[in-house]
């Protein structure tokens, strides 16, 4: 305990290192909350700062300011989508782990829903950290013959991410049509199922 009047120990170097990191995590926190709920022309960094609990200079200190966050944010999830998409794995495995990331936490798609409606709507471009979207692990998959290679992989991609997404996106059709919330495992078992179902029945023809 720091004696009345005793001079103010300076942090370490790795104490300021470790104050650092907690405050980007907990800025990176806050944000994927506020972009997620209302995209990214609605947030607003004030309330991004008061929900992580920091000063909202940090924002730009750390990040450059709101746009930095949230490309940010689409690195952080990039990062993880990476882990998904393992070659070793078939492709109704790739597409249950997106739908068991899309159900236990929504706001990645809440995020691209956002930015899709904020393209469509002829708003300001939102910062993106992925121009183009990489077809190579489905045409990879159609050349070992794991998918029909007659089928255009753009157009497959696009079908698989409505496929996977789409809980998130209609909710209430998910409570009318099953009778629970898309977050129930009882809902999450019945639609991988029929997700898998799907993608095996692109195999080539015999």
């Amino acid at each position: 305990m720091r004696e009345p009047g005793s001079p103010r120990r300076s942090p370490a170097p790795e104490e300021r290192q470790a104050d650092a990191e907690r405050s980007r995590r907990q800025l990176l926190a806050a944000a994927y909350d506020v972009f997620a709920s209302k995209g990214y022309a609605g947030a607003r960094v004030q309330e991004i700062a008061e929900r992580a609990g920091v000063n909202k200079q940090l924002i730009n200190y750390y990040f450059g300011g709101k746009e930095g966050l949230y490309r940010a944010l689409q690195r952080q999830w990039l990062e993880v989508e990476a882990t998904f998409d393992d070659p070793t794995q078939s492709a109704a495995d790739v597409a249950a782990k997106y739908l068991h990331a899309s159900l236990a936490d929504p706001r990645g798609t809440r995020l691209m829903m956002w930015r899709g409606l904020a393209a469509g709507c002829g708003g300001d471009p939102v910062p993106d950290e992925e121009p183009v979207q990489d077809l190579s692990g489905l045409t990879n998959r159609q050349q070992a013959g794991e998918i029909d290679p007659s089928i255009d992989p753009a157009c497959l991609l696009l079908s698989l991410i409505g496929i996977t997404s789409i809980p998130v996106v209609v909710p209430d059709l998910v409570r009318k049509l099953f009778g629970v919330d898309p977050s129930d495992p009882e809902f999450e078992t019945r639609y991988t199922h029929h997700i898998r179902d799907l993608i095996n029945r692109l195999a080539p023809p015999a």
